[in-house]
């Protein structure tokens, strides 16, 4: 599937969500936590935000360039602030997201099929260690991934392309962590998920452009769930992986 698939089942998510009073809720809780700490993060990053323009661009005296001064302050303003939300989403998500997340997506399912595809028999500490484990590698392969492009943007003169680079393989995996909740509790292994992952990239560029929009990423990023366990149900990408 491709991006325009992507972005319709992000929508068709969150207005599924929207119109279901759990699924309501269930966001409504991991926005609040989002938005907390999003506004916390907002406020130190925005606090420094003169000082990190200076070393960006110092204010230039002659009226006729200071406007681009003005405009590139803006600019930086917009990009902390969607920073900072996205940032917030990820400690959201360490602290207790997964669990609101992986009943999102049982409510998806429950309720398009009646049932809830997964191993029996296995007790709830085991069930919840285990999706908490699922978020090391998650955490640890977009984190690395993201490192290597920052020192390869410092270490050469394409900083603006390596830039470019970088936020389209922050929305790729922020899209994997939503799209990869059905595999996930299905106990297939972290290789095979990764591989179907790699074979679906402009479907993940797609569900995760939202999430570049400043304050609205964070609506989105609550309900996400949905559309990804929609994604699930409706196609037969999970029979492929």
């Amino acid at each position: 599937m491709g991006v325009l698939s992507g972005l319709k089942y992000n929508l068709k998510g969150l207005l599924m969500a929207l119109k279901d009073p759990k699924l309501l809720l269930l966001g409504i809780s991991r926005f609040v936590l989002v938005l907390v700490l999003t506004i916390i993060a907002a406020s130190l990053i925005l606090h420094y935000h003169a000082e990190l323009l200076e070393l960006i661009w110092e204010k230039p005296q002659s009226p006729w360039i200071v406007w681009m001064w003005h405009v590139v302050s803006w600019l930086l303003s917009i990009f902390l602030v969607g920073i900072s939300g996205v940032i917030s989403f990820l400690l959201s998500q360490i602290l207790f997201s997964v669990v609101i997340m992986d009943l999102m997506s049982r409510i998806v399912e429950k309720k398009l099929t009646g049932r809830v595809e997964e191993p029996q028999g296995m007790p709830f500490l085991k069930w919840f260690f285990y999706l908490l484990k699922q978020e090391i590698p998650r955490n640890i392969v977009p984190v690395t991934t993201l490192l290597v492009i920052m020192i390869a943007g410092w270490a050469t003169p394409l900083g603006p392309v390596f830039t470019f680079i970088s936020s389209m393989v922050t929305i790729v995996f922020l899209a994997w962590d939503n799209t990869d909740i059905v595999p996930a509790r299905r106990l297939l292994p972290f290789r095979e998920r990764f591989r179907w992952l790699m074979k679906n990239i402009p479907f993940h560029l797609g569900f995760g452009l939202p999430f570049l929009v400043p304050v609205a990423n964070i609506i989105f990023l609550s309900y996400a769930p949905v559309g990804a366990t929609l994604y699930h149900l409706e196609t037969s990408a999970n029979k492929n992986l």
